[in-house]
C-alpha cells in the first residue's frame, strides 16, 4: 500500500509527461505514459523511488530493472542508459528522484547514536534495495509537502534527514557511509570521476588517476571497474559522446566539430563510437531526436 500513496501523491503534481523539478529543494518528480527508447544520461548521485511503473539502467556490463518493490541508490555520477519498461496512459511511470548532498549526508552520518565504519570493499555506483514501508512513507510525504508552499521549507529539510537516517540505518547502511566518507574506495574513486567530468576531452594515463585516487595502479583499476562498472577510458568515452550528443542537439553544430570538441582526432572514429553508444550515425540519430521533441532526456 505505501506505494500506492506514493504514486497517487507524485500524480498530484505532475499532471502531464516529463520532469518536473519542484521547490523542495534536489527532489525531482519524472512521469512517463508510455515505454519508449534507451535514453543516455550521466545519473548524479540520488535515491531513486519508482511508484509505479518499471524500468531498467544499465552502466557499463552492469544491468538493473527494478519496480516499486525495490529503489535505487546512485553513489557517484555515472553515464547509464535508462529505459521505461512498463507504463501506460492509465498507469504511468511515476518516480520520486532526491539528489543526495554529500554534507547533509555527513550530518546526518555524525548523529547516528553508533556509528559503522564504511565499507572496505568497492561496492558499487549503483545498487538496488527492497524498499521499506518507512522510507516509502517519507517520500509521500515530502512529496505531499509540495502543496503547502509554507510548511515546505520548514519542514521539507527535515523529512529529508528523517530518509536520509532510514538509508544509514537500513540494510544499505554501509553502502550510504561510503559515499559520504572521503577515505573510502568509494570516495577516493569519486574524486578522479570528478576530475574526470571537469577534463573529459583531455588525454589521462591511469598512473595520473591512480595517484588522485590515493591507490596503486591494480588497487586502482580493480576499485574503479567494480564501482564503476567500466574501465576509466570506457567511462570517459561516454562522457564525451553524451557531451556531443547535447552539444549537436542544443547548438546545431555538425558531427566534426562536436567531436573536436569534446576530445575526439579522428571524425571517422568518433562517428563508429556514437553509432556504437546510440544505435545510429550522428546526422541520423539527430533527425530522429530532432522529430521527438517529446522524448526525455532522463527517466
Amino acid at each position: 500500500m505505501a506505494h500506492i500513496q506514493l504514486a497517487d501523491a507524485i500524480a498530484r503534481y505532475t499532471e502531464t509527461d516529463g520532469i518536473q523539478d519542484t521547490h523542495v529543494p534536489r527532489l525531482t518528480l519524472v512521469k512517463w505514459s508510455r515505454t519508449g527508447e534507451p535514453i543516455h544520461m550521466l545519473q548524479r548521485p540520488a535515491v531513486c523511488i519508482i511508484a509505479q511503473g518499471r524500468k531498467q539502467v544499465m552502466s557499463g556490463d552492469q544491468v538493473l530493472t527494478y519496480g516499486p518493490d525495490a529503489y535505487l541508490v546512485a553513489a557517484l555520477d555515472v553515464p547509464i542508459t535508462g529505459m521505461v519498461t512498463q507504463a501506460e496512459t492509465n498507469a504511468p511511470y511515476l518516480c520520486f528522484c532526491l539528489y543526495l548532498d554529500p554534507a547533509i549526508l555527513s550530518e546526518v552520518m555524525l548523529t547516528l547514536p553508533s556509528r559503522a565504519e564504511a565499507i572496505s570493499g568497492s561496492g558499487s555506483a549503483l545498487s538496488l534495495h527492497a524498499i521499506t514501508p518507512e522510507l516509502a512513507d517519507c517520500a509521500t510525504r515530502m512529496v505531499t509537502l509540495l502543496g503547502d508552499g509554507h510548511a515546505a521549507p520548514m519542514l521539507s529539510p527535515l523529512v529529508e534527514r528523517e530518509l536520509l537516517y532510514r538509508l544509514l540505518t537500513g540494510p544499505q547502511g554501509q553502502q550510504m557511509l561510503a559515499i559520504a566518507s572521503p577515505d573510502s574506495p568509494m570516495g577516493q574513486i569519486g574524486r578522479v570521476v570528478g576530475w574526470l567530468k571537469q577534463h573529459f576531452d583531455e588525454p589521462f594515463s591511469a598512473g595520473h588517476l591512480a595517484s588522485k585516487a590515493g591507490m596503486s595502479l591494480s588497487s586502482f583499476h580493480q576499485h574503479f571497474k567494480a564501482i564503476t562498472a567500466m574501465s576509466p577510458l570506457q567511462y570517459q568515452k561516454q562522457l564525451r559522446l553524451q557531451e556531443a550528443r547535447r552539444l549537436m542537439l542544443s547548438s546545431h553544430i555538425d558531427a566534426a566539430d562536436a567531436g573536436f570538441r569534446v576530445g575526439y582526432d579522428s571524425p571517422s572514429q568518433f562517428s563508429r563510437e556514437y553509432s556504437r553508444l546510440f544505435g545510429a550515425p550522428p546526422v541520423r540519430d539527430m533527425g530522429r531526436l530532432r522529430a521527438r521533441p517529446d522524448m526525455p532526456m532522463m527517466i
